[in-house]
């Protein structure tokens, strides 16, 4: 069964027009703002849903911010709606706003992980006056490290910054505190937040290879490719960033949004998964995995930008696949695994994939297919190529992945890394 597409008739024009400008305008390099000083604090970057339990995200945050008997953590939770907005405000076990979910952090950090202490930030759309309040930023300023909760990346854009861009005062101490060496965890939007400009806000994958990027949400049309051009925090430099990866099908929105932005360089991260940042925006930084699943890589270095039956297409983007060990050196653009290299000599691909892209109707129920199909790629020594479509008609987008040059790949049980996959987006 597919997804018929709505017609295209009516609808805005893209915020990009570079698809059709060509490659010499769409991969230009990374944009990011200039800082004072280079960070010497780390960042621990989490996909979303990241289990209570899972003390290889939570544990290397606590490390880094100090460890067990050092560790001071300011929990920020702005990016969750209010406590008015949520009918389950008054019951701790189902509640899902900014207050009850600041003392969930407070309490997982100190209590289960061992924090010398944590305490919750009061800035939220509820407390706006609070970004510049003195005992907010004395508060800030006492923490070794800072946790950023998931939600709504727009509303740590409104809580945090000025109507010009710039940092409240609030934000301004974490910085400093980041610069001087503080670590710094996000998860889900805590992540997004974390991005320079052209930070994604919305959509899905079948969207934006078939519409293209804007820079404003659509009430009219909800799963647009959208994204805010002037970015968020800029704690991260290496490349456009993108959560709930492989699990929700990120593959494509993230790779449009990269060449119609002009980025050369994306970073999916998988849930219950966190990218682990040293040395951020140095040329010593190195990105390593830990986690349940992965962090996707897409070098669009060497991509070709045309259209295929009168629809967009990409070709030749690199894909490189990271799992928990793997380390990525943004500076050389090279990834290292600790796993033994894996080259199988037997084993052939299956049937084409379908839902590729992991389709939000809810009567598919495919996560990470993509990295499901790639992984069956990897595992058949004598095919060096397989393919999938979206579940979305009107038009099929097609994803080719072909293991040629550059490609290599890595094995450890079940876990299964690989470099360089080269994928190619275009109409089926």
């Amino acid at each position: 069964m597919s997804l018929s597409a709505r017609p295209a008739v009516g609808r805005r024009v893209a915020g990009s027009l570079v698809a059709a400008l060509g490659l010499a305008t769409a991969l230009l390099a990374p944009t990011s703002s200039a800082q004072a000083a280079t960070p010497t604090g780390s960042l621990i970057l989490a996909g979303g849903a990241v289990a209570a339990t899972n003390s290889a995200v939570y544990g290397t945050f606590i490390s880094k911010a100090g460890g067990t008997s050092t560790a001071r953590i300011g929990v920020i939770t702005a990016a969750s709606d209010v406590p008015a907005n949520d009918p389950n405000a008054n019951d701790p076990a189902t509640c899902s706003n900014s207050v009850c979910n600041g003392s969930y952090y407070v309490d997982l950090l100190k209590n289960t992980y061992g924090a010398a202490d944590a305490q919750w930030i009061p800035i939220d759309l509820d407390h706006m006056s609070n970004n510049s309040s003195q005992s907010v930023i004395n508060q800030i300023n006492s923490m070794t490290g800072f946790f950023f909760g998931g939600g709504d990346q727009s509303r740590l854009v409104t809580t945090l910054l000025k109507s010009d861009n710039t940092d409240s005062p609030a934000l301004a101490a974490i910085r400093a505190k980041f610069t001087a060496g503080a670590a710094i965890m996000g998860t889900s939007a805590g992540t997004t937040i974390a991005n320079g400009p052209d930070m994604v806000t919305g959509g899905e994958s079948w969207d934006g290879l078939r519409y293209g990027s804007y820079t404003s949400i659509s009430s009219s049309y909800p799963n647009d490719l959208s994204y805010r051009p002037e970015g968020g925090f800029n704690f991260f430099t290496s490349g456009l960033v993108d959560t709930h990866f492989a699990a929700r099908g990120r593959e494509g929105r993230i790779t449009r949004l990269a060449a119609d932005t002009g980025h050369t360089r994306a970073f999916g991260i998988d849930e219950d998964t966190a990218l682990v940042v040293t040395n951020p925006g140095s040329s010593n930084e190195t990105d390593t995995v830990v986690g349940t699943n992965g962090v996707s890589v897409f070098d669009l270095r060497s991509a070709t930008i045309g259209t295929h039956s009168g629809y967009w297409s990409i070709d030749n983007v690199k894909w490189s696949y990271l799992t928990n060990g793997d380390s990525y050196n943004p500076t050389t653009w090279t990834t290292t695994s600790t796993k033994p290299t894996y080259n199988p000599g037997t084993g052939t691909v299956g049937s084409r994939w379908s839902d590729i892209f992991s389709s939000p109707a809810p009567t598919t129920g495919h996560p990470y297919q993509m990295v499901k199909m790639a992984t069956e790629l990897v595992n058949a020594g004598r095919s060096t190529y397989q393919y999938g479509i979206s579940y979305e008609s009107g038009p099929t987008f097609e994803a080719d992945l072909t293991k040629g040059t550059g490609y290599r790949a890595w094995k450890s049980g079940t876990a299964v890394s690989f470099a360089n996959m080269n994928t190619h987006l275009y109409v089926y």
